[in-house]
């Protein structure tokens, strides 16, 4: 094995970072002592489960970086790199299950006895040698025993990892996959695994979010995430339920989580009272008591929206709460039906962009007494569920709900729009056509019949019967008229 900080591993995280959105995963499999029945037990699912894992969240084109990891000691440095490179057409699955076939318990140096363990340690390696602060998504796989040294004060290491996880900006999301693993060794039992996922930067969020997503992960780890970071944002959702009052309005929330405002172009009702389920998103956090405020910003409009409560409690994860509310319509904003933004827009929608903000203030978050004894019942002795309580200074978060207004217009204005301007055109044609055609007329000179033609616009002589000019003859669009007559010539215009 070698050194986690191994030139291939910097190499093939380069060359990932060629492929668009592409964001590199660091796969870290626990494999110090206290692991020791997850590796022994032959019926053991724990190496089909981080094979699986892999082949799961790695898509082509994305790098891999596995690594074990235990507690580093001179002579034996942990993480310990695995195996490093770029996910193609080879599935990545059978990659890994290769890796780690052979794979057991860590020893320390010089001896027989069991590797400790250290979370901290391993994570900071992770984000900080082979990520080396860029985007990517650190997986820790672990039985959540942190004790390095053989140290028995777990409840004080666990938090030095909870708070390596808050403390900083460099991890931006963290979730916790508790399983359900029962296991029996040769020197200990375990029933539960623990799959960290931390998100470095902003990217690395992103991507979490979209594997999420996609379901893939559910497809292995079929528990629901608890959620670690962040506590301050996108804490409980809102879905429409019903409008009421508004003729010609209607929500509905789309599969990408923006929140659809259909609108009819003659709808001018100030506001509208709208029906909410108000959902925590915080698994397995129950938000106990919040006050609330909600702001929407659309079409460049900031208004308050008023709410029928000001204040939540015992919202639990899943059990949506009903919230009634009065919102702003942004009527003003609505083009007319002839205006050249309706016009332009006919037959689709008008799309006025905006978000709806709500805010939540004296937070007070309480872990759920379930999720308490689950932790227990797989972590027998172990104090990290005391150290899932957030934060003290996690005391507001604020939702952000994307919101478009989409006005639609019919084909009328734009047909009868049409309709006039090819009636425009066909009279200025026949206009056109009018004025090119030659007019004739007869002058009558010295009481003799001349027949002219002649265009309208233009002027030409007149001439007696001895070729003498007597007179000018000016066409236009409405008919002739002579001019510039000589004095005494008896001139004068006939029948067109």
């Amino acid at each position: 094995m070698k050194a986690i900080a191994h030139p291939l591993v910097a190499a093939v995280l380069a060359g990932a970072s060629l492929c668009a959105q592409a964001v590199p995963h660091v796969l870290l499999v626990q494999n110090s002592g206290w692991m020791e029945p997850f590796y022994s037990d032959p019926k053991s699912p724990f190496k089909p489960l981080v094979a699986a894992l892999a082949g799961t969240v790695v898509r082509p084109g994305e790098a891999l970086v596995l690594a074990s990891f235990n507690q580093s000691l001179p002579g034996a440095p942990s993480p310990r790199a695995l195996l490093s490179f770029k996910a193609g057409e080879e599935p990545v699955r059978a990659r890994v299950a290769q890796a780690i076939a052979n794979l057991d318990t860590a020893r320390k140096p010089g001896g027989a006895a069991l590797a400790d363990t250290d979370l901290g340690e391993a994570v900071r390696a992770a984000t900080g040698q082979v990520l080396q602060g860029k985007p990517g998504i650190v997986w820790l796989v672990t039985n959540n025993r942190n004790s390095p040294n053989n140290d028995q004060a777990t409840a004080t290491r666990n938090r030095e990892f909870y708070a390596l996880i808050h403390g900083g900006d460099t991890i931006v999301k963290a979730l916790a996959f508790p399983l359900r693993m029962p296991v029996q060794g040769k020197h200990y039992k375990a029933n539960g695994l623990m799959v960290y996922a931390f998100a470095v930067g902003a990217e690395g969020a992103a991507a979490l979010d979209a594997l999420l997503a996609t379901g893939r992960i559910a497809q292995v780890i079929t528990e629901p995430p608890a959620r670690l970071k962040p506590l301050d944002r996108d804490t409980v959702r809102l879905a429409p339920r019903r409008v009421v009052n508004a003729p010609g309005v209607s929500f509905a929330s789309q599969a990408d989580g923006v929140l659809r405002a259909d609108v009819a172009p003659d709808a001018r009702q100030p506001s509208a009272r709208i029906e909410w389920n108000l959902e925590n998103t915080m698994y397995p956090y129950t938000i106990s008591s919040a006050t609330l405020s909600a702001r929407s910003m659309l079409a460049g409009e900031s208004r308050a929206i008023k709410l029928d409560a000001a204040q939540v409690r015992a919202l639990a994860p899943g059990k949506p709460a009903p919230l009634g509310s009065s919102m702003a319509l942004p009527v003003a904003q609505i083009p007319d039906q002839w205006s050249l933004a309706a016009l332009k827009s006919a037959g689709s929608a008008y799309v006025l962009p905006g978000r709806i903000e709500l805010h939540l203030a004296d937070q007070k978050l309480e872990l759920s007494q379930a999720f308490r004894q689950r932790m227990a019942a797989l972590f027998p002795g172990d104090p990290l569920p005391d150290i899932f309580i957030p934060p003290a200074r996690v005391q507001a978060s604020t939702a952000v709900l994307p919101v478009q207004v989409r006005v639609h217009y019919g084909m009328g204005p734009l047909l009868a729009l049409v309709g006039g301007l090819l009636a425009l055109l066909a009279a200025l044609a026949a206009a056109a056509w009018a004025w090119a055609r030659p007019r004739t007329v007869q002058v009558l000179v010295d009481e003799e019949a001349r027949t002219l033609r002649g265009r309208p616009g233009t002027s030409q002589p007149v001439y007696d019967r001895h070729g003498e000019q007597v007179a000018q003859l000016k066409t236009t669009l409405f008919g002739h008229r002579l001019f510039d007559v000589r004095e005494g010539a008896q001139v004068r215009l006939g029948r067109s």
